[in-house]
């Protein structure tokens, strides 16, 4: 099975406050480049001799290190154009976890500071474990990534998300973010 790229269109044409039409083409063709290697990589995933793998190289251990990072690239972009939309109908439910940790504002500006510590993902999660919510910093899509999380908002603070409209103010893009953030979404997320 093929993966299809996500058309996000309807979030160019000023729908986001601070991201430009050029700034959203780019990270969307981006985005479209991580669909087609997932594709390729699966595609010869099918094919590749898999009884001689070895930690130095053989094709299909090159294929299998990258393919989480293909597919994480994917779907953590896809998680992310789906979380921005500017809508700020937080869910009860969502409302009291966001309350039982001081509140909406301390979690984003935790976010934000998740974000600030370098190039990558930053994410809000609920901990399966602990049932609380969390943010973390993951520095590739494929390292780092805790387990047993639901994934609530993603952030991407790869400079490709940002450099078009804001250069290297990475801070001013993080808070035109937080200003976009679909909490609709966010809450669905939650109640799943």
């Amino acid at each position: 099975m093929a993966y299809e790229p996500k058309n996000y269109d309807h979030l160019k044409g000023g729908a986001l406050k601070g991201f430009s039409d050029s700034q959203l083409d780019q990270h969307f063709t981006l985005y479209k480049g991580y669909v087609a290697k997932l594709n390729e990589i699966e595609s010869k995933l099918a094919e590749a001799d898999n009884t001689k793998p070895n930690y130095s190289f053989s094709e299909y251990t090159e294929l299998k290190r990258r393919e989480a990072v293909a597919f994480n690239g994917s779907f953590l972009h896809e998680l992310y154009f789906e979380n921005l939309g500017a809508n700020a109908s937080i869910s009860p439910e969502l409302q009291k976890a966001l309350d039982a940790q001081g509140g909406k504002d301390k979690l984003v500006a935790d976010l934000k500071a998740t974000a600030l510590s370098g190039p990558g993902w930053a994410l809000l999660t609920r901990n399966r474990r602990d049932g609380k919510l969390h943010t973390y910093f993951i520095a590739e899509h494929h390292l780092g990534l805790p387990i047993e999380q639901d994934l609530l908002l993603v952030l991407d603070s790869w400079e490709h998300a940002f450099m078009v409209d804001y250069g290297i103010k990475r801070p001013d893009y993080i808070n035109a973010f937080n200003e976009n953030i679909n909490w609709a979404e966010v809450s669905k997320r939650f109640a799943r």
